[in-house]
């Protein structure tokens, strides 16, 4: 048995580095691929000119809210999410972009003078959900009027370009340098979405050993063959 005193440093692909602080923001870290390509490409210019009402649709974790969060900074959007909506002065927000994540949970009545409001100068909306508005459950007809005749333009779930981003930055937030192999390993095996990412590397550091390709096959065996179930998006 090798003494934990004398035992050889782990190469430098498997050292933990100094927790970073400075990872990136904003569009810099936003990685565009074939699976947001055509979202990205739709809010390039939007509402210059147009305004309106447009939704970014997809599955969870497929990084919708991040590129909605990226487009309100960028146009100054007041950013709010689902029923926080209804606490909103209407007067506060007229003639403003707004961005409104969880977009099905806000009401009826919220979601219609919203709507109503995107059409003025200066105003536009873009929703965030999973499914698209036209296939949300409304009782209003004006609204489902409304609802209907919205752009919605789809996220995908992440490829291997963004769910490899994904994997790199929560590694990097951790202070962990995988190894060269790892990342390419994980994709092939945990489901694809940043709750995904985040769960597996989380199991990773908890196991205070060399993050390698081994400690990986190790980690989703057990995840796999545990009585209780693990962390969302893990599979063998």
């Amino acid at each position: 048995m090798v003494n934990a005193m004398t035992a050889r440093p782990a190469p430098p692909d498997q050292m933990r580095l100094p927790l970073q602080s400075d990872l990136p923001e904003g569009p810099d870290g936003f990685v565009v691929s074939d699976c947001n390509r055509a979202a990205v490409d739709a809010l390039a210019d939007w509402p210059n000119l147009i305004g309106g009402v447009m939704a970014i649709c997809g599955p969870a974790g497929s990084g919708k809210s991040r590129l909605g969060q990226i487009w309100a900074e960028r146009v100054g959007a007041v950013a709010f999410h689902g029923g926080e909506a209804a606490l909103v002065d209407p007067l506060e927000i007229e003639g403003r972009p707004v961005l409104l994540d969880r977009a099905m949970d806000a009401d009826d009545e919220t979601l219609f003078h919203l709507i109503n409001l995107a059409q003025a100068p200066g105003g536009a909306m873009l929703m965030i959900s999973r499914p698209a508005p036209s296939a949300w459950a409304v009782t209003l007809p004006d609204l489902r009027s409304r609802l209907d005749a919205v752009i919605s333009v789809p996220v995908e779930a992440p490829d291997d370009a963004v769910l490899a981003a994904m994997l790199e930055a929560r590694f990097a937030e951790r202070g962990i340098r995988p190894a060269k192999d790892l990342i390419p390993y994980l994709l092939r095996r945990i489901d694809r979405s940043a709750a995904a990412a985040e769960a597996v590397v989380e199991r990773l550091d908890a196991l205070h050993r060399p993050v390698t390709r081994a400690l990986a096959r190790e980690a989703l065996e057990g995840a796999d063959e545990s009585d209780e179930p693990f962390e969302p998006g893990l599979k063998a």
